[in-house]
């Protein structure tokens, strides 16, 4: 039995580049891990389980849907995992992918391009720190650890990751800002512009849609928020060097 920690991970910068013949979207992203984790403890089985408990922990399949019990099944291999939920589950912090990279990394295994199929963050997240992503999150290049505080604002909903994509697909809307999901995380969920509009107002600072959303961050620490945003979960946290 071992106890491993499981990183989010925050999407800085994303912009979509392509989409490949078998429907992967092609990105190129700045990623960084985040001091908030997932705790996990993993013991080899003769059958796999999942236990979620924690904060985070409603909504999160703990059949053979969940990350982990796929990445199990990629390994060949079986345990009981136990996942204490600290990361805001369907907030666009890669929870469930950070989990699974947990298992990845507790097995040794590093077949980033294999991982990639599971989920697109994943790569990342058993890699961890900071990087340059690419491809469809297989190709990463290791970038110099900077020390930020960040403030994630997590609404009460969250956001199909799915349909965000296909939702830009049909989409092709222009944006400025640096993630090109945010206009079709909005027109999926448009309560995520009130969201926006609601903490700039109460931070003065414009926020950036965390990937395909819910979460919105800044840069710094904003105490006086938590007030304005109380229905919210609020995490001031900083970036991890691994």
């Amino acid at each position: 039995m071992i106890s491993v920690e499981a990183p989010a991970k925050l999407t800085l910068s994303l912009a979509i580049t392509g989409v490949r013949e078998d429907g992967y979207h092609l990105i190129d992203a700045e990623m960084v891990s985040l001091t908030i984790c997932d705790d996990i403890v993993i013991e080899e089985a003769a059958t796999t389980s999942i236990n979620v408990v924690g904060k985070f922990a409603q909504g999160v399949p703990t059949d053979n849907s969940n990350l982990v019990a796929r990445a199990l099944h990629l390994l060949n291999r079986h345990a009981e995992v136990r996942i204490e939920k600290n990361i805001p589950h369907g907030g666009g912090l890669g929870g469930g992918s950070s989990d699974a990279a947990a298992v990845l990394r507790w097995a040794g295994y590093s077949d980033y391009v294999a991982a990639s199929r599971l989920g697109a963050d994943i790569p990342f997240c058993m890699h961890g720190g900071r990087a340059h992503v690419t491809g469809i999150g297989e190709i990463l290049e290791p970038l110099p650890h900077v020390a930020r505080e960040i403030t994630l604002v997590v609404p009460p909903f969250g956001v199909s990751t799915p349909a965000v994509y296909k939702a830009f697909d049909s989409l092709h809307a222009q944006h400025d800002g640096p993630n090109d999901l945010e206009p079709a995380a909005i027109a999926v969920e448009p309560r995520l512009a009130q969201w926006r509009d609601r903490i700039r107002e109460a931070s003065g600072q414009f926020p950036v849609l965390a990937g395909s959303g819910a979460t919105w961050w800044l840069d710094g620490a904003h105490p006086r928020i938590h007030e304005a945003l109380s229905e919210a979960t609020v995490v001031v946290t900083h970036t991890r060097s691994s």
